[in-house]
């Protein structure tokens, strides 16, 4: 068929199973037919990355930044049409989709400037007549593992630096999302990437995905999903002794103190809990309010959500577009459900909604009543649903907020600069947010989490040279 995108493997494109691509605003809209690969195929991207790591990773800095500058050029002359397939695919507003893509071009832009920014260090030996040099260089053949809520943002931010250091890639994107996936490695592609350097292997994390964490081949694995599917994949390459970076989720608490501007604390709080339909692992889903302000907090809340646009993605009216596909929907509903019996008052939305076309509408849910024992206090839900629960005072607000196994983002709406100080050094995360919403991040300083949160070095910026990068140290005798 004409649209059947295929997958990328040693340089050229290679046929699989096709899977249609299915728009969750519109269900009758097929984006798409891509490849499925099966594992001989996966074994074959493995195997022609590792034939490919030795020249490449001893190219010129010149040539990577080239080709990571002329990638990241071509993303954004593209930003619109590539911020409407993303929101297609993904169910992002367009104004997010088109966000998410000048995103993913500057984390191209920037690991093309640090090509030309890689250093090492002299330094005298405690030996006399001896120097001492300590220099980074590639891990080897990476294994790219991404989830289908950032459909290029992430790739970019995994990809740029994997090969901005010299590392090969074998690159499984999430199936509900092999647009982008795949326009981003045509994108590299083109922009003059040597056969074997980048692999694309779209398909079933059973199959192909299993291929790669199993493989001997290859080096360093990193993995955005889920919490405990990235602890399986972190065991899974401690057994190999393999570097391993797991991103899994979070249950973010933004706490909200009597002294804040309600203003700020409801715009932070509608951003980090229900933008991008609630489908972040930094998103808002437990509000701590403290008690003076909570009813009148909680008042203002309502009354901003429920005033949400919930729609087509690619409607310029919508605030709110679908969730992903019928099974997060599901799962969604069920957590609806859970907080109902648990005591939880579901104080607006959680409902499916009717739209002009067939989707996966859902209006953005709030509870009240709610303690940080019940399963929506714990458990991520990954949905446009935030729980609220009401504290005493800014020390009980502390606590509960760090009552978790995650530890991704936590944030805070207040007018005190003590309150805000004391926050930034006690909060358990990753990142901190003092009246931001917990959802939002820059792309050139690190990102990740603690806790069940994160496994292993921080990713984005600088700090990503200690996931990609292994140190040598060598002696010379003068």
């Amino acid at each position: 068929m004409s649209d059947h995108k295929q997958n990328f493997i040693g340089g050229t494109w290679v046929a699989g199973e096709a899977t249609p691509n299915i728009n969750p605003s519109n269900t009758a809209d097929i984006i798409g037919h891509y490849a499925r690969a099966d594992a001989a195929q996966a074994r074959d991207a493995i195997d022609a990355a590792k034939a490919a790591f030795p020249a490449w990773s001893r190219s010129a800095p010149l040539e990577r930044h080239g080709i990571l500058r002329r990638a990241s050029d071509e993303i954004l002359a593209r930003k619109d049409e590539l911020g409407q397939l993303l929101s297609r695919e993904e169910g992002k507003t367009l104004a997010e989709g088109i966000g998410e893509t000048v995103r993913a071009a500057q984390i191209f832009d920037f690991f093309a400037g640090e090509t030309l920014r890689l250093a090492g260090e002299t330094v005298p030996s405690v030996r006399p007549g001896v120097g001492v040099e300590v220099t980074r260089e590639a891990v080897g053949v990476v294994g790219v593992i991404t989830p289908w809520n950032f459909p290029i943002a992430i790739p970019a931010w995994k990809l740029a630096p994997a090969l901005c250091y010299g590392n090969t890639v074998v690159f499984k994107p999430a199936e509900l999302v092999p647009g982008c996936a795949w326009a981003l490695v045509d994108i590299l592609q083109r922009a003059g990437l040597p056969e074997g350097v980048l692999n694309l292997v779209m398909g079933q994390g059973s199959v192909v995905g299993q291929v790669i964490v199993q493989s001997v081949d290859v080096d360093a694995l990193t993995f955005t999903g889920s919490q405990p599917t990235g602890a399986a994949l972190a065991l899974e390459s401690a057994k190999l002794m393999r570097k391993s970076q797991m991103e899994m989720g979070g249950k973010n608490p933004f706490i909200v103190l009597a002294d804040a501007d309600l203003d700020v604390a409801v715009d932070c709080v509608t951003q980090g809990a229900y933008f991008s339909t609630g489908q972040r692992c930094t998103a808002s889903s437990r509000i701590i309010v403290e008690d003076a302000i909570h009813d009148k907090f909680v008042a203002a809340l309502s009354e901003r959500i429920n005033a949400l646009s919930v729609g087509d993605a690619l409607d310029p009216a919508t605030q709110i577009g679908p969730v992903v596909d019928a099974s997060q929907l599901a799962q969604n509903e069920d957590y609806i459900q859970i907080g109902q019996a648990e005591g939880a008052r579901l104080l607006t939305g959680g409902e499916r909604l009717s739209r002009a076309t067939e989707g996966f509408f859902q209006r953005p849910a709030l509870f009240t009543d709610c303690t940080n024992d019940m399963r929506i206090a714990r458990e991520e839900i990954f949905g446009p649903v935030a729980a609220v629960i009401r504290v005493a005072d800014y020390d009980a607000a502390l606590e509960v907020a760090n009552d978790t196994h995650f530890g991704l983002s936590a944030g805070i709406a207040t007018t005190s600069l003590k309150f805000a100080t004391h926050f930034k050094r006690n909060a358990e995360a990753g990142m901190v947010m003092v009246n931001l919403p917990t959802a939002g991040v820059d792309f050139h300083v690190p990102f990740g989490g603690r806790k069940a949160s994160s496994f292993g070095p921080r990713e984005q910026g600088r700090y990503a040279a200690e996931f990609y990068t292994t140190v040598k140290t060598a002696y010379t005798l003068a």
